[in-house]
């Protein structure tokens, strides 16, 4: 109705511990690839000229099912882009924005003002980070620069540690760190949730291949040829109905390279 050219997808269950659980594991998966799936066909049908779909660090080489699941929709996105249809797809993978839902600094930010403490799950943690306006004018900017299947990479630079964030926004905020015996707020480390890593990645293979924007990236990966993708999500799909948990992780392991699931208490 409305001639719409462009489309970003950027909807998904995207809280790790919270779709790890196992009684949301088919809402994940439902949401994540197959809402993919549907956003993909119907901008097909409706002859849209571009497709981004916004991706994530973690769907390279997950330890958890929210990883995997955006590999395989990542998966989903590439294949799609094969058939030989007016509308081009792609993907763009990238880290943690700043102050965004689900953001790690909101939530610091209001543990300093409660006095304290500040959790993190692990002292070698570390993240990518980048502002909201540069995330969303460079996924606007790789949609312009797509040909169809590339998987684009954001250059989000070095990795910062979140036990020296936690420390730069208590000093930011006028206050000291606590050593357990006088004033100031405290730095509690809690473990890591199920399915965490201490660190993230971009890319799953290859090299990162320049563009005419240097802070965007492709890179060339492989995934399953459309009628092997379609008997997965077949596959996939039964388990789902029968809300087999363990067979999905099995499912997932078999066709997305590098997921290792973890576990940690």
């Amino acid at each position: 109705n409305h001639k719409v050219d462009y489309l970003y997808h950027a909807a998904a269950y995207k809280h790790v511990p919270i779709v790890e659980y196992h009684e949301n594991i088919v809402e994940g998966i439902n949401n994540n690839i197959y809402g993919t799936k549907i956003i993909c066909d119907a901008a097909s049908e409706c002859e849209l000229k571009k497709v981004v779909v916004v991706s994530t660090d973690k769907a390279v080489r997950p330890t958890n099912i929210m990883g995997a699941s955006k590999r395989l929709a990542e998966m989903v996105v590439q294949s799609k882009n094969t058939e030989m249809t007016r509308t081009k797809f792609c993907m763009v993978r990238f880290g943690n924005v700043i102050n965004s839902s689900g953001s790690v600094i909101p939530l610091f930010r209001k543990q300093i003002s409660n006095g304290g403490p500040i959790t993190i799950t692990h002292k070698e943690v570390t993240r990518f980070f980048m502002t909201i306006s540069e995330a969303s004018s460079l996924v606007i900017q790789a949609g312009e620069l797509a040909h169809g299947g590339e998987v684009f990479i954001l250059d989000m630079g070095e990795q910062i540690k979140i036990i020296d964030l936690a420390k730069k926004l208590i000093y930011l905020s006028g206050m000291s760190i606590s050593d357990n015996h006088g004033d100031g707020i405290e730095i509690k480390e809690v473990g890591l949730r199920p399915g965490e890593k201490l660190y993230e990645e971009l890319l799953i293979s290859g090299d990162e291949i320049k563009t005419s924007n240097h802070k965007i990236f492709k890179s060339i990966e492989k995934f399953l040829p459309a009628s092997d993708l379609n008997l997965v999500l077949e596959n996939l799909k039964d388990k789902i109905k029968e809300n087999d948990a363990m067979a999905i992780k099995q499912i997932l392991k078999l066709n997305v390279e590098g997921y290792n699931e973890i576990t940690n208490s």
